[in-house]
């Protein structure tokens, strides 16, 4: 009977604390249950393997934007590409041919080869012809006239007159100057800038009426965009000469030369 009256007495186990308990076995702190109990809970932490996803998905989107780059240089350049190709296929005839452009209505007279000789012929004797001047001149340890920076200074050219007719159906102009040139030093060269043009006929007098001085022959220089007119002969100091020259070419769709823009009215193209 003193045994039992020595032992502590328990309080009586009430659903409060039942719920306190099965909160604590949760991992709530002690709440009872509830959206507070919930967000006091621990929260799981990102593990290696989420962090070496990440990592894959940040490289893979920096490898798709440096292989978007790449594509888009090559299609940017192959673009550059054709549309040179296409100006230069659609560009006109260079110096040698004997066809004129769509629209100009004069025919190559004083340009054109002799009957019955063959072009590649011509063109093979032209070569030659100029490469035995320029071996002349290698000789003389001088450039020639047509290959330095700047227009030789035996010609002074007077006055101008120039007239063109352009051809708004296939953009192509046919032209006609005529320059008269006082020589100061005695020459069988004339030189003068030209670039992306047909000439067909070349024509060199002593003045308007007087008999004409023979062209040897012409020839396109491109390294420094000029155009060579040599003659049988050379032209006399103080003494003023007539040169003509007949020519086509296209009118540029870029800034060069004798060019076309365009622009949009009330939706348009003009």
């Amino acid at each position: 009977m003193a045994l039992e009256e020595k032992r502590e007495k328990r309080p009586p186990v009430t659903p409060m604390m039942i719920e306190e308990e099965a909160a604590l076995r949760n991992g709530s702190r002690g709440l009872p249950p509830g959206p507070w109990a919930e967000a006091a809970g621990p929260r799981p932490r990102t593990t290696e393997r989420h962090i070496a996803v990440h990592k894959r998905l940040v490289l893979g989107f920096a490898v798709s934007i440096l292989a978007l780059l790449a594509v888009t240089m090559i299609a940017v350049l192959l673009t550059v590409r054709f549309e040179e190709c296409g100006a230069a296929a659609d560009g006109p005839p260079r110096a040698g041919s004997n066809g004129s452009l769509p629209g100009a209505a004069r025919q190559p007279s004083g340009a054109e080869q002799p009957p019955g000789r063959p072009e590649e012929e011509a063109r093979g004797g032209e070569a030659e012809e100029e490469e035995e001047e320029e071996e002349e001149w290698q000789r003389r340890r001088e450039l020639p006239p047509w290959a330095r920076p700047r227009l030789p200074r035996h010609l002074r050219p007077l006055h101008y007159n120039l007239m063109l007719s352009a051809f708004m159906e296939n953009f192509t102009f046919s032209g006609e100057v005529n320059v008269q040139l006082e020589v100061l030093n005695a020459s069988r060269y004339i030189v003068l800038h030209a670039h992306r043009m047909h000439i067909e006929a070349v024509r060199v007098a002593e003045d308007k009426l007087a008999g004409g001085v023979r062209v040897a022959r012409t020839f396109f220089y491109p390294q420094t965009q000029v155009f060579v007119v040599v003659l049988n002969r050379s032209l006399e100091v103080q003494r003023s000469y007539n040169l003509k020259i007949i020519y086509n070419a296209i009118i540029e769709n870029e800034l060069l030369g004798f060019f076309r823009s365009s622009y949009v009215l009330h939706g348009e193209r003009r």
